[in-house]
């Protein structure tokens, strides 16, 4: 198997990583939700942007601890600023979906209101995703080539040796 197989390899690895922790951060934000909508009387957006933002808590650990450990860790301020500004555009199309189906079609049940909230992670982690592994959490360079030691390189240092 060549390059190609082993960056492929890599990729369903990552994908893999951030899907198990995207997963619990599901899971956390729904939970959230559910929670603030039993025990408070908020609004459905209202009480779903408090999930998102414990979500993107929950996730930023697990991404820079468990999915993207091996990444640049030289500027911390920098991913944490353009995490920040990703996930505040991931809270918009999350939110903007629950928001539209609720208010622009009165789908607002707690059935549909869990239908839509968890539509909107699903067209947000598309951006999350995409959007965090490019500009977030950077990949270190990779490591140069050994050196080769091939033929050429032989008859270089022979030629070296020979007054």
């Amino acid at each position: 198997m060549g390059h190609g197989a082993s960056r492929l390899r890599g990729l369903v690895r990552e994908v893999a990583k951030f899907g198990a922790v995207g997963g619990a951060g599901v899971l956390v934000n729904l939970l959230v939700f559910n929670l603030v909508r039993h025990v408070t009387d908020l609004q459905v957006v209202r009480a779903s942007v408090i999930a998102t933002v414990v979500a993107i808590i929950f996730n930023y650990v697990g991404f820079r601890y468990f999915t993207y450990r091996d990444r640049d860790k030289s500027g911390r301020t920098r991913e944490m600023t353009l995490f920040l500004l990703f996930s505040a555009v991931g809270l918009v199309i999350e939110n903007g979906v629950l928001y539209a189906a609720t208010y622009g079609f009165g789908w607002n049940t707690p059935l549909q209101n869990n239908i839509f909230k968890f539509v909107g992670i699903g067209v947000a982690t598309l951006f999350r995703f995409w959007s965090y592994r490019t500009w977030v959490f950077v990949a270190l360079p990779a490591p140069a080539p050994a050196s080769d030691t091939g033929p050429t390189v032989e008859r270089e240092r022979n030629k070296q040796r020979v007054p």
